[in-house]
Protein backbone atom coordinates (compact mmCIF):
# COMPACT_ATOMS: atom_id res chain seq x y z
CA UNK A 1 0.00 0.00 0.00
CA UNK A 2 1.41 3.28 -0.63
CA UNK A 3 2.85 6.01 2.21
CA UNK A 4 0.00 8.87 2.54
CA UNK A 5 1.63 12.18 1.48
CA UNK A 6 1.12 15.18 -0.21
CA UNK A 7 0.12 15.00 -3.60
CA UNK A 8 2.45 16.38 -6.27
CA UNK A 9 1.33 18.37 -9.18
CA UNK A 10 3.33 17.95 -12.73
CA UNK A 11 5.32 21.01 -12.51
CA UNK A 12 6.90 20.39 -9.15
CA UNK A 13 9.70 18.86 -8.54
CA UNK A 14 7.96 15.15 -8.25
CA UNK A 15 6.90 16.07 -12.20
CA UNK A 16 9.83 17.23 -13.14
CA UNK A 17 11.94 14.47 -11.67
CA UNK A 18 8.74 12.55 -13.84
CA UNK A 19 9.70 14.34 -17.12
CA UNK A 20 13.67 14.05 -16.38
CA UNK A 21 13.16 10.21 -15.64
CA UNK A 22 11.61 9.51 -19.34
CA UNK A 23 14.19 11.44 -20.90
CA UNK A 24 16.83 9.92 -19.71
CA UNK A 25 15.03 6.79 -21.00
CA UNK A 26 14.66 7.73 -23.89
CA UNK A 27 18.33 8.29 -24.21
CA UNK A 28 18.81 4.99 -22.96
CA UNK A 29 16.09 3.58 -25.95
CA UNK A 30 18.40 5.42 -28.49
CA UNK A 31 21.69 3.26 -27.18
CA UNK A 32 19.30 -0.12 -27.65
CA UNK A 33 18.66 -0.82 -23.94
CA UNK A 34 15.47 -2.82 -23.52
CA UNK A 35 14.74 -2.30 -20.31
CA UNK A 36 14.68 1.12 -20.88
CA UNK A 37 12.10 1.03 -23.82
CA UNK A 38 9.86 -1.63 -21.63
CA UNK A 39 10.32 1.16 -18.62
CA UNK A 40 8.78 3.83 -20.75
CA UNK A 41 5.92 1.58 -22.74
CA UNK A 42 5.01 1.57 -18.82
CA UNK A 43 5.33 4.84 -18.48
CA UNK A 44 3.96 6.34 -21.33
CA UNK A 45 1.75 3.39 -22.56
CA UNK A 46 -1.47 4.87 -21.08
CA UNK A 47 -1.07 8.22 -22.82
CA UNK A 48 -0.11 6.54 -25.98
CA UNK A 49 -3.35 4.68 -25.32
CA UNK A 50 -5.63 7.96 -24.64
CA UNK A 51 -4.16 9.60 -27.39
CA UNK A 52 -4.89 6.96 -29.83
CA UNK A 53 -8.20 5.90 -28.86
CA UNK A 54 -9.56 9.70 -29.49
CA UNK A 55 -8.49 9.60 -32.91
CA UNK A 56 -8.95 6.14 -34.19
CA UNK A 57 -12.77 5.23 -33.40
CA UNK A 58 -12.42 1.43 -34.63
CA UNK A 59 -11.43 -0.54 -31.05
CA UNK A 60 -10.29 -3.18 -32.83
CA UNK A 61 -7.34 -1.14 -34.37
CA UNK A 62 -6.39 0.76 -31.29
CA UNK A 63 -3.98 -1.40 -29.98
CA UNK A 64 -2.79 -2.08 -33.53
CA UNK A 65 -1.71 1.71 -34.05
CA UNK A 66 -0.50 1.63 -29.77
CA UNK A 67 2.34 -1.22 -30.88
CA UNK A 68 2.85 1.14 -33.96
CA UNK A 69 3.29 3.88 -31.98
CA UNK A 70 5.36 2.31 -29.55
CA UNK A 71 7.62 0.61 -32.25
CA UNK A 72 8.47 4.20 -33.63
CA UNK A 73 9.72 5.20 -30.00
CA UNK A 74 11.79 2.66 -30.15
CA UNK A 75 13.05 3.21 -33.91
CA UNK A 76 13.25 6.93 -33.18
CA UNK A 77 14.26 7.19 -30.16
CA UNK A 78 18.15 8.73 -31.45
CA UNK A 79 16.41 11.78 -32.82
CA UNK A 80 14.62 13.03 -29.60
CA UNK A 81 15.86 16.51 -28.59
CA UNK A 82 15.14 17.15 -24.88
CA UNK A 83 15.41 21.16 -25.49
CA UNK A 84 12.61 21.32 -28.28
CA UNK A 85 9.84 19.93 -25.74
CA UNK A 86 9.32 17.28 -23.36
CA UNK A 87 9.50 13.34 -23.43
CA UNK A 88 5.76 12.84 -23.26
CA UNK A 89 4.52 15.30 -25.76
CA UNK A 90 7.28 13.95 -28.10
CA UNK A 91 5.81 10.25 -27.45
CA UNK A 92 2.44 12.02 -27.49
CA UNK A 93 3.05 13.35 -30.95
CA UNK A 94 4.29 10.52 -32.74
CA UNK A 95 0.72 8.56 -31.21
CA UNK A 96 -1.35 11.32 -32.72
CA UNK A 97 0.04 11.32 -35.92
CA UNK A 98 0.32 7.68 -36.81
CA UNK A 99 -3.36 7.83 -35.56
CA UNK A 100 -4.20 10.10 -38.09
CA UNK A 101 -2.45 8.34 -41.05
CA UNK A 102 -4.14 5.43 -39.79
CA UNK A 103 -7.76 7.14 -39.87
CA UNK A 104 -6.78 8.70 -43.26
CA UNK A 105 -5.30 5.15 -44.69
CA UNK A 106 -8.26 3.39 -43.56
CA UNK A 107 -11.51 6.06 -45.45
CA UNK A 108 -8.84 5.90 -48.73
CA UNK A 109 -9.14 2.17 -48.59
CA UNK A 110 -12.85 2.25 -48.20
CA UNK A 111 -13.40 4.72 -51.21
CA UNK A 112 -11.57 2.24 -52.97
CA UNK A 113 -13.20 -0.19 -52.35
CA UNK A 114 -16.38 1.53 -52.92
CA UNK A 115 -15.29 2.68 -56.37
CA UNK A 116 -14.19 -0.78 -57.42
CA UNK A 117 -17.41 -2.15 -56.37
CA UNK A 118 -19.30 0.58 -58.03
CA UNK A 119 -17.42 0.94 -61.08
CA UNK A 120 -19.31 0.57 -64.58
CA UNK A 121 -18.63 0.21 -68.06
CA UNK A 122 -18.55 3.41 -69.76
CA UNK A 123 -20.65 3.32 -72.58
CA UNK A 124 -19.48 7.06 -74.13
CA UNK A 125 -16.49 8.40 -72.97
CA UNK A 126 -16.75 11.93 -74.59
CA UNK A 127 -20.32 12.23 -73.18
CA UNK A 128 -19.14 11.56 -69.93
CA UNK A 129 -15.74 13.56 -69.54
CA UNK A 130 -18.25 16.65 -71.18
CA UNK A 131 -20.90 15.69 -68.22
CA UNK A 132 -17.62 15.51 -65.80
CA UNK A 133 -16.05 19.33 -66.74
CA UNK A 134 -19.71 20.78 -66.62
CA UNK A 135 -19.92 19.54 -63.38
CA UNK A 136 -16.67 21.08 -61.78
CA UNK A 137 -17.41 23.80 -63.27
CA UNK A 138 -20.82 24.25 -61.09
CA UNK A 139 -18.82 23.11 -58.40
CA UNK A 140 -16.47 25.89 -58.91
CA UNK A 141 -18.89 28.27 -59.93
CA UNK A 142 -21.04 27.70 -56.38
CA UNK A 143 -18.18 27.31 -54.14
CA UNK A 144 -17.63 31.03 -55.47
CA UNK A 145 -20.75 32.15 -54.25
CA UNK A 146 -20.11 30.78 -50.75
CA UNK A 147 -18.36 33.55 -48.27
CA UNK A 148 -14.82 33.48 -47.93
CA UNK A 149 -14.91 31.50 -44.69
CA UNK A 150 -16.94 28.84 -45.75
CA UNK A 151 -15.20 28.15 -48.82
CA UNK A 152 -12.08 28.77 -46.70
CA UNK A 153 -13.53 25.68 -44.47
CA UNK A 154 -15.43 23.23 -47.11
CA UNK A 155 -12.36 23.61 -49.10
CA UNK A 156 -9.63 22.35 -45.98
CA UNK A 157 -12.65 19.76 -45.62
CA UNK A 158 -13.20 18.46 -48.70
CA UNK A 159 -9.80 18.91 -50.59
CA UNK A 160 -7.43 19.02 -48.14
CA UNK A 161 -8.83 15.98 -46.24
CA UNK A 162 -8.66 17.57 -42.61
CA UNK A 163 -11.27 16.40 -39.97
CA UNK A 164 -13.47 19.50 -38.08
CA UNK A 165 -10.92 19.83 -34.96
CA UNK A 166 -7.84 20.11 -37.65
CA UNK A 167 -9.54 22.87 -39.44
CA UNK A 168 -10.49 24.12 -36.40
CA UNK A 169 -6.65 23.93 -35.54
CA UNK A 170 -5.28 25.44 -38.24
CA UNK A 171 -7.65 28.37 -38.46
CA UNK A 172 -7.47 28.96 -34.79
CA UNK A 173 -11.31 29.06 -34.05
CA UNK A 174 -13.53 27.32 -31.72
CA UNK A 175 -14.51 23.95 -33.56
CA UNK A 176 -18.27 25.21 -33.36
CA UNK A 177 -17.22 28.12 -35.27
CA UNK A 178 -16.16 25.25 -38.00
CA UNK A 179 -18.94 23.36 -37.83
CA UNK A 180 -20.88 26.68 -38.38
CA UNK A 181 -19.39 27.31 -41.35
CA UNK A 182 -19.46 23.93 -43.01
CA UNK A 183 -22.74 23.74 -42.27
CA UNK A 184 -23.48 26.90 -44.16
CA UNK A 185 -21.75 26.47 -46.81
CA UNK A 186 -22.86 23.18 -47.31
CA UNK A 187 -26.37 24.22 -47.15
CA UNK A 188 -25.32 27.04 -49.91
CA UNK A 189 -23.35 24.52 -51.81
CA UNK A 190 -26.78 22.01 -51.81
CA UNK A 191 -29.06 25.21 -52.99
CA UNK A 192 -26.69 26.25 -55.54
CA UNK A 193 -26.10 22.65 -57.44
CA UNK A 194 -29.71 22.07 -56.69
CA UNK A 195 -29.21 18.93 -55.04
CA UNK A 196 -32.28 17.35 -52.65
Amino acid sequence: MREAGPRQVPGTAAGQTRHADLEALIGAVARGDQAAFEAVCARAGSAVFGVVRTVVRDPSQVEEVCQEVLLDVWRAASRFEPGKGSAMAWVTTIAHRRAVDRVRSEHRSAERQLRAASHQVAYDEVTETVETRLDRERVRRCLRSLTSLQRESVTLAYYGGYTMREIAALLAVPEGTVKTRMRDGLIRLRDCLGAR
